[in-house]
């Protein structure tokens, strides 16, 4: 066995001469061992909360978008249709309509988004599932419509109330000179369901029959604000996004996912980052701890040193006495700390001990990447701290 590596665990297995060391030292490993907890629990949350974001992303927005680059709307054209049936790597696609509309519901109103969708929509964005109350738009009767739950709120708006219809609003299109008394144009939707999701999604749209909304706005019949586009494989989403792009042409935008939402996405991975450094620092305080209890070794073992130096042992022997020692001891507070945060992890999945709302718990998941690096993180800066320890060793300080 390598003499640094023997002498060193055997420093670390026994009690010091004096027990104020013996106390630094169990301080010192139970900061690594928190520290270790707290960096792997805070990365399986938000590896969680990651998740959980993403799949709500899933219950309101397609794969691909596609828009015009001018103007809200464009002509959907057989040559477009072809194109798309044609993609093998298509599952499903849907023509919408969207705009900024009014709602009125008695004395209450709100400002939201109708979107007007046909009936392949469902296999693109799966916002049926997530519905709370009542169905999906049914295309047997005339001005149905599905609206998030935070309008149904704002709105005191109850699902199948026969005698009070919810009114949109739209203002018409014109030039010239405009009456002030038949500014809007209106409609009333008979509300037979209610769906849930991510605040703002919920509190945005109010879905109906793409013929409805076309209505509404003034369309023509192949008029359309976007396609949206479900894949067979999303991980083919930026080869079949830069292949449509270079079929449509340039007054086509054709957005992925990602793109649609880079600012939910740059937010979700910038906190991510952020919380990893601010517990790396907690355990960069916690390793100072490390350092002070080496020391503390150190001088308590002085007249060891000067015995082993004495016997043949080499100055750099010596230092490297300590330096395991002091990465020993992160790294049995390591395999302590992971341990506990593996078992809240795996607890939290089993018993839901902690939830965001009385029905959803909080999301964490338990990722290798996150044990890696973890792992890398506490090794690196334990070898640091036992390295910056060791340092105070020399033969002056033997000898003296």
């Amino acid at each position: 066995m390598n003499f640094s590596l023997y002498i060193a665990k055997r420093y670390l297995r026994s009690k010091s001469s004096t027990n104020a060391i013996n106390i630094i030292t169990i301080i010192a490993m139970f900061g690594v061992i928190v520290g270790t907890t707290a960096l792997f629990v805070i990365l399986s949350g938000f590896s969680g909360l990651r998740t959980f974001s993403y799949e709500l992303l899933d219950a309101s927005d397609p794969d691909i978008k596609i828009s015009a680059v001018k103007g809200k709307t464009f002509e959907y054209t057989t040559k477009i249709d072809e194109e798309l049936i044609s993609d093998v790597a298509m599952k499903s696609f849907a023509k919408v309509v969207e705009e900024r509309v009014f709602l009125k519901y008695k004395d209450k109103s709100h400002v939201a988004y109708i979107k007007g969708v046909d009936t392949n929509y469902t296999d693109v964005v799966q916002v049926d599932s997530s519905l709370v109350a009542g169905s999906w738009i049914d295309t047997d009767f005339k001005n149905t419509a599905v609206i998030g739950n935070g309008i149904s709120y704002k709105l005191s708006l109850r699902i199948f109330n026969l005698t009070d219809p919810l009114q949109i609003y739209v203002p018409k299109a014109g030039k010239g000179l405009i009456n002030p008394n038949n500014v809007f144009k209106s409609i009333n939707a008979q509300i037979i369901g209610v769906y849930t999701g991510g605040e703002d999604f919920q509190n945005k749209y109010v879905f109906t029959e793409l013929e409805v909304a076309q209505e509404l706005l003034n369309y023509e019949e192949n008029e359309i604000s976007a396609i949206e586009i479900r894949l067979n494989d999303p991980d083919m989403v930026n080869d079949v996004r830069s292949r449509l792009q270079e079929s449509l042409g340039a007054t086509f935008k054709v957005q992925t996912k990602i793109e649609l939402n880079a600012l939910v996405y740059k937010v979700i991975n910038s906190e991510n980052f952020v919380s990893y450094l601010i517990f790396t620092l907690i355990v960069i305080i916690a390793l100072f701890n490390v350092i002070g209890a080496i020391i503390m070794m150190i001088i308590d073992k002085k007249k060891n040193l000067k015995t082993l130096l004495a016997l043949g042992a080499t100055l750099q022997q010596i230092k490297q006495v300590f330096v395991l020692q002091g990465f020993l001891l992160s790294l049995v507070g390591m395999c302590i700390g992971l341990f506990l945060g593996i078992a809240l992890v795996v607890f939290q999945q089993q018993f839901n001990f902690f939830m965001i709302t009385q029905n959803i718990p909080y999301p964490i998941e338990f990722r290798l990447t996150n044990l890696i690096i973890v792992i890398i993180t506490i090794a690196t800066l334990g070898f640091i701290a036992a390295k910056i320890a060791s340092s105070r060793i020399s033969e002056d300080f033997i000898e003296s």
